[in-house]
């Protein structure tokens, strides 16, 4: 993590259900009220939604498992004012807009 980043905690953490994520490649992720979870690819991605279940784990992370058997589990921060997401291997991916219902 950088210096400047505030992991999600539990209010922000609670509030995942409901909420859809742009980033900034144009992919969409959805936190369904029920533990779904969606990410839908830009067209320039190919398109296409890659479907599964989340959880919040002990630690913070929020983990998906998706229906093809894969799973990660991610730390989302908040640095200024903007969520990045940061995966399991350090990759941060700055969400450009987030959304409530």
């Amino acid at each position: 993590m950088w210096v400047d980043d505030q992991p999600y905690d539990e209010e922000a953490l609670g509030a995942l259900p409901g909420q859809f994520f742009v980033f900034y490649d144009d992919g969409e992720a959805l936190f369904g009220y029920d533990g779904a979870y969606s990410y839908t690819y830009s067209a320039a991605n190919g398109g296409g939604t890659a479907w599964g279940n989340y959880r919040v784990a002990q630690d913070g992370r929020v983990c998906v498992t998706f229906v093809n058997g894969m799973s990660r589990c991610d730390q989302y921060v908040t640095n200024r004012d903007r969520t990045v997401v940061i995966t399991s291997d350090g990759q941060r991916f700055p969400v450009r807009l987030s959304h409530l219902p």
